[in-house]
């Protein structure tokens, strides 16, 4: 497509599965649609999925595939899994036929290794996005095709071809970048105390069984802590009332919990400290907020990425590392000494702030742009 402005724009993104896919591959729609508002936009995900949801409530048409991960566990389920994948593939050349795109861009997770497969095949340009230190096996597998890589991290020639790679960071969700309130005022807002020492706690967009566990054993020793520290609780809906039901039998008052946060600009603006799992665009918001943080990596992901991405951190001392086998015997000990120790906080905070990579989204449909030679309007 040559630089010509008056021509419809056709941009399929693909991908999904957790928040840390969705919210980036959203991020990147915003800004196609805000250079180019006449651009048809349509994504494409799993089945099932949150995307299925999350997609449509932002304003844009979603199509979902069948299609699921390996089951490296119980190999005969796989039998499954193949059918379901050919199933994918033919639905996703009918996508292709039918809508016609400029460029098809993944954001990793399930769907976006048949979509984009098809469309390298069939010549169609494509972009991936890879949020995390270590590149997830979609990513990988789709890279020797790929017109543009963008990334988070340095050194991600180990994994793909180095001429492809641009480093452009994660996209976040602009509004956490927007707020602006006061950290009391955010306090308020969020119905706690507003001068006293506030840890958010988050367990990514599922929540988090080890530091809900960890917390539920620490309820009483953050209860004594009470006199200058307060806690924002979010649980995830799965453990919402197991929490709720031990927070009030403890009978500690200086522990807000919530399944879910839908304010989360007010949350980190009203935190002197983050305790989170270390997903990448978990990473990518506490580096562009400059938030002080404990990250507890979930061992249940693919190749262990979390570890990785809390250790390209903790070992520039951007953030504290605990692991999820440490967390029940050191995460209440730790975050309680932290966030009463402002030396330590100011350093967390400007360290973390100088990895963070700016204006991400931009950068990627620069990218997208220039792949497909349009001019800026």
């Amino acid at each position: 497509m040559s630089g010509n402005n008056n021509q419809q724009l056709n941009v399929l993104v693909s991908g999904g599965g957790t928040g840390g896919h969705i919210f980036p591959a959203l991020s990147i729609a915003n800004e196609v649609r805000r250079r180019h508002p006449e651009a048809n936009i349509l994504f494409v995900g799993a089945e099932g999925r949150m995307e299925m949801e999350k997609v449509p409530a932002a304003g844009y048409k979603i199509i979902g595939l069948p299609v699921s991960g390996f089951d490296r566990k119980h190999l005969l389920r796989n039998i499954k899994v193949v059918a379901r994948l050919l199933k994918s593939m033919n639905m996703a050349r009918n996508i292709l036929k039918d809508f016609k795109p400029d460029i098809a861009i993944g954001v990793g997770g399930y769907a976006s290794g048949p979509m984009l497969k098809e469309a390298q095949k069939q010549g169609i340009p494509t972009l991936l996005q890879e949020q995390n230190s270590y590149a997830g096996v979609t990513n990988k597998l789709l890279a020797a095709k790929a017109d543009r890589i963008c990334v988070a991290y340095e050194g991600m020639e180990r994994f793909f071809p180095q001429d492809k790679i641009v480093l452009t960071g994660n996209p976040v969700r602009r509004n956490l970048l927007e707020c602006g309130a006061t950290p009391e005022q955010a306090r308020q807002a969020m119905g706690v105390d507003p001068n006293r020492k506030t840890i958010l706690i988050i367990g990514g967009s599922l929540g988090a069984r080890t530091i809900n566990n960890a917390i539920i054993s620490g309820l009483q020793q953050i209860g004594e802590a009470s006199y200058n520290v307060q806690v924002l609780w979010q649980t995830g809906k799965i453990y919402d009332r197991q929490c709720r039901e031990a927070l009030e039998a403890s009978g500690v008052k200086n522990v807000s919990q919530m399944a879910f946060i839908s304010n989360m600009d007010m949350a980190y603006r009203a935190a002197d400290l983050v305790v989170s799992r270390a997903g990448a665009s978990s990473i990518s918001e506490l580096q562009l907020l400059g938030k002080p943080a404990i990250l507890v990596p979930s061992p249940n992901v693919a190749e262990d990425h979390q570890t990785k991405n809390a250790l390209a951190l903790s070992t520039r001392d951007a953030a504290i590392m605990v692991t999820d086998a440490d967390a029940s015997a050191l995460l209440v000990d730790t975050m309680l000494k932290t966030v009463t120790d402002d030396a330590l906080l100011t350093s967390l905070g400007d360290n973390v702030s100088k990895m963070a990579l700016r204006d991400a989204a931009e950068r990627i449909v620069d990218e997208v742009e220039s792949i497909i030679h349009i001019t800026k309007a």
